[in-house]
């Protein structure tokens, strides 16, 4: 499971939560303007936006989890499972297979404006990568520095919603998470007012108690609501160091610790954890052994070559000791 996150200070920051059992080995990278995109049904694109990401580049095709081309626009993939739903190809349609969605919309839009323009007639059908590497049940948040909308592949058609909490997590579908929030109208970061009985002396004996009732759990829906709650009453200062910390810390208050989530193969955590800034071309990241954050910068790689550029993922924590 996983968290993803739109936030604006001065600049606009892009990222999220990797929560899974296991790592792919999956690598910062960076895909310049003219590698060569050749995708299933919609031809070769040689020429296109820059991007820099995380994927898993398998047979030299990065498989993005989340990703920033060079004019800010943001797109990440979080599990969907049972929702999602991918027909067969359509005819009069643009058929882009699922682990071509990212590279698809970054490499042809600038905006939330256009990528919504290429919806319009797309249909994402039932193509696997590869035999080894069938494809995930997946639904995405996408953002620039405006907007955030939601695309999300249901048995009744490929819906599109607006998305002003720029946040997202998995199941349910993205309006139950809206509705969800209704719930919770109740919750403030200001102490709370005796509504109770006005006949008795009733007083908050804590701080936070305006946040009473907001959940802790490691469910989709309470995930949701917590980083939803976190993000938009979130207050930094304009400086890359405030934003980018505060940034890595809304994403802390979801985040999850080996131990507390048993499945089949293990412990789901949080392998990773993202904030790009989409003006900048920064993406910084985290890993669950390693908490410094870690940058590599999109705008130092020579963009318009034709060779993707991977950063391992630097994963042991360094220790300082002050004294």
């Amino acid at each position: 499971m996983c968290t993803a996150v739109s936030y604006k200070t001065k600049d606009h920051y892009f990222g999220r939560n990797l929560d899974y059992e296991f790592s792919y080995n999956e690598t910062v990278t960076i895909t310049p303007r003219n590698y060569p995109f050749t995708f299933r049904t919609m031809g070769k694109n040689t020429k296109h936006y820059a991007m820099i990401g995380m994927a898993f580049v398998q047979e030299n095709y990065p498989l993005y989890y989340d990703a920033t081309n060079e004019k800010g626009l943001s797109i990440a993939g979080l599990n969907f499972p049972t929702n999602a739903v991918y027909p067969k190809k359509a005819r009069g349609k643009d058929n882009v297979a699922p682990f071509e969605f990212i590279p698809y919309i970054l490499s042809t839009c600038k905006n939330v404006a256009e990528a919504r323009k290429r919806l319009k007639n797309m249909n994402i059908y039932d193509q696997n990568f590869s035999a080894a590497l069938p494809h995930s049940p997946l639904h995405w948040l996408i953002s620039d520095k405006e907007q955030s909308i939601v695309v999300e592949p249901l048995e009744d058609g490929l819906k599109v919603y607006d998305n002003p909490v720029g946040v997202l997590t998995n199941n349910p579908t993205f309006d139950y998470h809206m509705t969800n929030l209704c719930n919770y109208l109740s919750l403030s970061p200001e102490d709370p007012t005796n509504k109770f009985c006005q006949s008795l002396d009733l007083k908050p004996y804590s701080r936070g108690m305006g946040g009473m009732g907001l959940p802790g759990d490691l469910s989709s829906a309470s995930r949701f609501v917590k980083a939803a709650f976190t993000k938009l009453n979130s207050i930094s200062g304009e400086s890359e160091v405030e934003s980018v910390s505060q940034f890595f810390h809304i994403l802390g208050s979801v985040a999850q610790q080996k131990g507390c989530c048993k499945v089949e193969k293990g412990y789901e955590h949080t392998i990773y954890s993202s904030c790009c800034n989409t003006d900048k071309g920064i993406y910084y990241y985290t890993t669950y052994l390693n908490s410094q954050i870690v940058g590599v910068s999109l705008r130092k790689e020579n963009l318009d070559s034709s060779v993707l550029v991977s950063y391992s993922l630097l994963k042991q924590e360094s220790l300082k000791l002050q004294n």
